[in-house]
Protein backbone atom coordinates (compact mmCIF):
# COMPACT_ATOMS: atom_id res chain seq x y z
CA UNK A 1 0.00 0.00 0.00
CA UNK A 2 1.62 3.11 -1.31
CA UNK A 3 1.09 7.20 -0.10
CA UNK A 4 1.23 9.69 -1.76
CA UNK A 5 4.33 11.99 -1.91
CA UNK A 6 4.36 15.42 0.28
CA UNK A 7 5.69 17.28 -3.19
CA UNK A 8 2.11 16.12 -4.75
CA UNK A 9 0.07 17.10 -1.69
CA UNK A 10 1.98 20.00 -0.80
CA UNK A 11 3.92 21.23 -3.63
CA UNK A 12 1.26 23.32 -5.34
CA UNK A 13 -0.10 25.61 -2.37
CA UNK A 14 3.90 26.01 -1.25
CA UNK A 15 5.13 27.46 -4.60
CA UNK A 16 1.41 29.54 -4.23
CA UNK A 17 2.39 31.52 -1.43
CA UNK A 18 5.90 31.83 -2.27
CA UNK A 19 4.84 33.44 -5.16
CA UNK A 20 2.15 35.69 -3.45
CA UNK A 21 5.31 36.27 -0.08
CA UNK A 22 7.20 37.30 -3.56
CA UNK A 23 4.18 39.91 -4.86
CA UNK A 24 3.49 41.27 -1.56
CA UNK A 25 7.44 41.75 -0.65
CA UNK A 26 7.87 43.29 -3.97
CA UNK A 27 4.57 45.65 -3.05
CA UNK A 28 6.25 46.75 0.04
CA UNK A 29 9.72 48.01 -1.52
CA UNK A 30 7.77 49.69 -3.80
CA UNK A 31 5.46 51.48 -1.58
CA UNK A 32 8.67 52.51 0.68
CA UNK A 33 10.44 53.50 -1.98
CA UNK A 34 7.65 55.59 -3.17
CA UNK A 35 7.24 57.08 0.37
CA UNK A 36 10.84 57.88 0.24
CA UNK A 37 10.72 59.89 -3.29
CA UNK A 38 7.69 61.80 -2.22
CA UNK A 39 9.66 63.23 1.28
CA UNK A 40 12.61 63.59 -0.95
CA UNK A 41 10.53 65.31 -3.42
CA UNK A 42 8.66 67.30 -1.09
CA UNK A 43 10.56 68.24 1.76
CA UNK A 44 14.37 68.22 0.70
CA UNK A 45 14.60 65.40 2.87
CA UNK A 46 15.32 63.84 5.57
CA UNK A 47 17.35 61.12 3.45
CA UNK A 48 17.00 58.72 6.74
CA UNK A 49 15.17 56.17 7.08
CA UNK A 50 15.75 54.95 3.53
CA UNK A 51 14.81 51.88 1.51
CA UNK A 52 17.92 49.37 1.08
CA UNK A 53 19.84 49.25 -2.10
CA UNK A 54 18.20 46.10 -2.64
CA UNK A 55 14.60 47.14 -1.86
CA UNK A 56 14.73 49.65 -3.83
CA UNK A 57 16.14 47.18 -6.81
CA UNK A 58 13.60 44.86 -6.21
CA UNK A 59 11.44 47.83 -6.65
CA UNK A 60 12.24 48.70 -10.33
CA UNK A 61 13.97 51.48 -9.06
CA UNK A 62 17.35 50.91 -10.79
CA UNK A 63 18.70 54.56 -10.63
CA UNK A 64 18.92 57.33 -7.87
CA UNK A 65 19.25 61.37 -9.01
CA UNK A 66 21.56 63.07 -7.22
CA UNK A 67 21.82 67.22 -7.78
CA UNK A 68 25.39 68.55 -7.71
CA UNK A 69 25.04 71.66 -4.92
CA UNK A 70 28.05 73.41 -6.58
CA UNK A 71 26.86 73.32 -10.45
CA UNK A 72 23.48 72.65 -10.12
CA UNK A 73 23.71 69.69 -12.28
CA UNK A 74 21.70 66.41 -11.89
CA UNK A 75 22.92 63.58 -12.35
CA UNK A 76 21.83 59.38 -12.48
CA UNK A 77 23.89 56.78 -10.71
CA UNK A 78 23.03 53.06 -11.73
CA UNK A 79 22.16 51.12 -8.89
CA UNK A 80 23.01 47.56 -10.05
CA UNK A 81 26.86 48.65 -10.57
CA UNK A 82 27.36 50.26 -6.85
CA UNK A 83 29.65 48.25 -5.05
CA UNK A 84 27.87 47.80 -1.76
CA UNK A 85 25.96 45.50 0.00
CA UNK A 86 22.38 45.07 -0.80
CA UNK A 87 21.34 46.15 2.74
CA UNK A 88 23.17 49.24 2.78
CA UNK A 89 20.75 52.21 2.92
CA UNK A 90 20.26 54.30 -0.04
CA UNK A 91 21.39 57.63 2.43
CA UNK A 92 24.70 55.80 3.14
CA UNK A 93 25.79 56.47 -0.74
CA UNK A 94 25.49 60.54 -0.69
CA UNK A 95 28.36 60.59 0.80
CA UNK A 96 30.51 58.86 -2.29
CA UNK A 97 29.27 60.93 -4.93
CA UNK A 98 31.49 63.29 -6.33
CA UNK A 99 30.66 65.15 -9.43
CA UNK A 100 33.60 65.00 -12.42
CA UNK A 101 33.01 68.72 -13.06
CA UNK A 102 33.41 70.39 -10.24
CA UNK A 103 36.21 68.14 -8.97
CA UNK A 104 37.99 68.97 -12.31
CA UNK A 105 37.31 72.70 -12.09
CA UNK A 106 38.94 72.49 -8.26
CA UNK A 107 41.33 69.90 -8.24
CA UNK A 108 40.58 67.80 -6.02
CA UNK A 109 37.03 65.28 -5.58
CA UNK A 110 34.24 68.31 -4.99
CA UNK A 111 31.85 65.97 -2.82
CA UNK A 112 28.59 68.33 -1.83
CA UNK A 113 25.88 66.36 -3.48
CA UNK A 114 22.27 65.92 -2.24
CA UNK A 115 20.30 63.04 -3.13
CA UNK A 116 17.26 64.07 -4.86
CA UNK A 117 14.96 60.73 -5.80
CA UNK A 118 14.59 56.86 -7.00
CA UNK A 119 14.59 56.69 -10.47
CA UNK A 120 13.21 54.03 -12.64
CA UNK A 121 15.02 55.58 -15.88
CA UNK A 122 17.96 57.75 -16.67
CA UNK A 123 17.56 61.62 -17.01
CA UNK A 124 17.25 62.53 -20.94
CA UNK A 125 15.47 64.71 -23.03
CA UNK A 126 12.31 62.38 -22.55
CA UNK A 127 12.64 61.81 -18.85
CA UNK A 128 13.91 65.25 -17.14
CA UNK A 129 15.52 66.02 -13.62
CA UNK A 130 12.95 65.84 -10.59
CA UNK A 131 11.49 68.82 -9.36
CA UNK A 132 12.20 69.31 -6.03
CA UNK A 133 9.50 71.59 -5.08
CA UNK A 134 6.69 74.08 -6.93
CA UNK A 135 8.31 76.65 -8.55
CA UNK A 136 12.08 75.47 -8.37
CA UNK A 137 14.03 75.83 -12.19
Amino acid sequence: MGSKSREYMFGVTVRHLAERAAEARREADVLGCQAWNARMLAFQGPAQPSPALGDALNAGYRYLEVKCLGCETHQTVALDVVRRPKWTPIHELERYMRCKQCSRANGYPFKRSHLVALRTTKISSMNPPSIWWPGER
